[in-house]
């Protein structure tokens, strides 16, 4: 089995956040690969690997970063494959990140995720990868209908709250 997403973080210190894909990945049986990768630190490597990623059978690549934020969009630059961001919360509340990841000249786009969105970027993946993949689909489909059943029971467990001046009990 080749993994199909790759879950790239700048460094280990993203793993907090990042695991949150890895987490959804696993949940729904998509292979995946997670390494750490520096675009300022280690940019050959980087690089190798964004040039690399498709022959080896990567789909998408969901990449974190931090403060500067540069992995998704080096990525982006060295790759026919699309790219979703992950701006980690750090210096300014990481809009600092989100700005640099959105911010991609024409031609070099990254799809981006909210703040510590991992998870989001994970149910993304799985939605880009779901289009050539019958089985991830109906996976996605199970997924998404299990979270209105969720609101459907969050509703009724606040139906079973009584308040003297809640609107539902006059």
């Amino acid at each position: 089995m080749k993994p199909l997403v790759s879950v790239i973080m700048g460094s280990t210190s993203d793993w907090d956040v990042m695991k949150k894909a890895c987490d959804f990945l696993n949940e729904m049986q998509i292979p995946f690969e997670v390494n750490a990768l520096s675009a300022h630190r280690t940019p050959d490597q980087v690089e190798d690997f964004a040039k690399n990623a498709e022959a080896r059978g990567i789909q998408v690549i969901i990449a974190g970063a931090g403060m500067a934020a540069a992995l998704p969009g080096v990525i982006a630059a060295s790759s026919n494959l699309p790219v979703i961001g992950v701006p980690i919360k750090g210096m300014l509340d990481g809009l600092d990140a989100m700005l640099s990841i959105i911010q991609m000249p024409p031609g070099i786009p990254v799809a981006t995720v909210g703040i510590n969105g991992a998870k989001n970027a994970a149910v993304l993946a799985a939605e880009m990868i779901a289009l050539c993949h019958p089985e991830i689909a109906q996976k996605m489909k199970e997924y998404k209908a299990g979270l209105s059943e969720k609101i459907v029971k969050a509703n009724e467990q606040l139906a079973g709250k009584d308040y003297q001046y809640d609107f539902r009990t006059n």
